[in-house]
């Protein structure tokens, strides 16, 4: 039976216990990692965490260019022109000043061809247009806070992963410890067997049996060893690094469990991000249709313009022109009306989108509750099965030695002994990882390491 320590845990306390820091000794020494180690290292490289800040990032700068609304647009433009148009000809030499309708061979009707480079130095400020502007930088900033809760979310699932990661890595060293018992107890089960036979009360058949049976046992070893191997290989992608080494993270000390998780709250819903990413995306989709409907009032825009014009690259003449244009577009075909309707429609369907997304999430927090009692109940009747089982083996063993008992019920005490520990190792693990998502579950993971 494994050590227990006395102490009443709670749920998040039993989720991320501190772990003891062990070395290894395999040709050289290394650092065991502990849990609150992993998951830190997970939510500095995980690729997915990395990519969600990104993200709000560009949030950030999808911000700063709905401000920049309310700016002027400034604009330098040059142009050079050719022609004997009469038209043109005329309003080049009109910009240039050199217009002389009283030369003589003056006929605009038949102008010498005339060449014009021209300058323009333009400003456009919108003055108003039906407070797009603002509903623009509202939308920005409730994506951003839809991004963050986005990436909360990631991180918030990404912990549960790393721990439920690290305890299955635990859980695959355990099982390679139980069949190395297992391997232990048949081996002095067979030895007593051989000097049985050698003496005469026992049968060639009784050896055979134990060393069929202690070469599954070794059999089951080589796979119990392969499967620590690839459990920390899953527990290092998923932190975005080689950070467990191949001897695994270490055993930590066993905790006595003397709780049952936490009474189940639906109002832990609210703390689920993924809950909240929804509520913004409705926000959002109310913000376009209030943006569509805006979209067609009247606008109002003042613009400015400073030319410089030259025929010869020398003489420059300059001139300005300011004003202001409203426009109001009445009629488009009920392109707007239609784009209203459909705009608000999606407005609804994202509300119902929200409350789907709410039954899912109260789903899955009732189904990681059951599986938290599940695994609670699941261990307190495996700590007594061992128990038992234990007692069985020791007295079939000395049963065997005596002559009374025969190799079959040796055999069965001994494989249900491993059956049992195997149950209990997987119990005790299961426990806190169910426990970890149920805390995912709850939205609660992802506070101990970002708030």
């Amino acid at each position: 039976m494994k050590p227990r320590v006395n102490g009443r845990i709670g749920i998040i306390g039993v989720c991320v216990f501190t772990l003891v820091v062990v070395f290894f000794n395999t040709g050289g020494t290394s650092q065991a990692a502990s849990l609150d180690e992993c998951v830190t290292a997970a939510l500095e490289n995980n690729p997915d965490v990395q990519a969600g800040m990104e993200r709000i990032n560009a949030a950030r700068f999808m911000i700063k260019q709905a401000k920049s609304a309310y700016y002027p647009r400034l604009y330098l433009a040059g142009a050079y022109a050719y022609t004997d148009n009469p038209t043109q000809a005329f309003m080049m030499t009109l910009n240039q000043r050199n217009l002389n309708m009283m030369a003589p061979g003056f006929d605009p009707n038949d102008p010498e061809a005339t060449d014009n480079a021209r300058l323009t130095l333009g400003l456009k400020y919108r003055l108003y247009n039906g407070g797009t502007n603002v509903i623009g930088i509202e939308m920005a900033e409730v994506g951003k806070e839809a991004h963050e809760f986005q990436l909360r979310a990631v991180r918030n699932e990404l912990i549960y992963q790393v721990t439920r990661g690290y305890y299955g890595v635990l859980q695959a060293q355990a099982f390679v410890q139980v069949q190395e018992e297992s391997i232990s107890s048949l081996g002095e089960n067979l030895r007593v067997a051989r000097e049985r036979y050698k003496a005469g009360s026992a049968v060639k058949t009784d050896v055979l049996n134990l060393e069929v049976k202690l070469a599954q046992a070794r059999e089951d070893l080589i796979r119990a060893s392969h499967g620590v191997q690839l459990a920390i290989a899953s527990l290092n992608a998923a932190i975005g690094s080689d950070l467990v080494p191949s001897e695994g993270p270490g055993t930590p000390e066993p905790v006595t469990i003397d709780e049952m998780p936490a009474q189940l709250n639906y109002g832990d819903i609210d703390n689920r991000p993924e809950l909240m990413v929804t509520r913004k995306m409705v926000a959002m989709q109310e913000q376009t249709y209030k943006k569509s409907r805006h979209s067609n009032y009247p606008t109002l825009d003042a613009y400015g313009t400073y030319d410089v014009d030259t025929g010869d690259l020398e003489a420059f003449e300059d001139s300005y022109l300011v004003g202001v244009v409203a426009e109001w577009e009445f009629f488009s075909g009920f392109q707007g009306s239609n784009k209203n309707k459909s705009t608000r429609a999606e407005w609804q369907a994202a509300k119902y989108e929200e409350q789907k997304i709410y039954n899912d999430l109260r789903l899955d927090l009732h189904q990681a509750y059951l599986k938290s009692i599940e695994a609670w109940q699941r261990l307190q009747v495996a700590r007594k099965s061992v128990e038992s089982a234990e007692e069985a083996l020791r007295i079939t063993s000395e049963q065997y030695k005596g002559g009374v008992a025969d190799i079959t019920i040796l055999l069965t005490a001994q494989v249900g002994l491993t059956a049992q520990k195997t149950r209990d190792v997987a119990a005790y693990y299961d426990y806190f990882s169910a426990l970890s998502n149920y805390e995912r579950a709850r939205g609660n993971a992802v506070l101990k390491y970002t708030e």
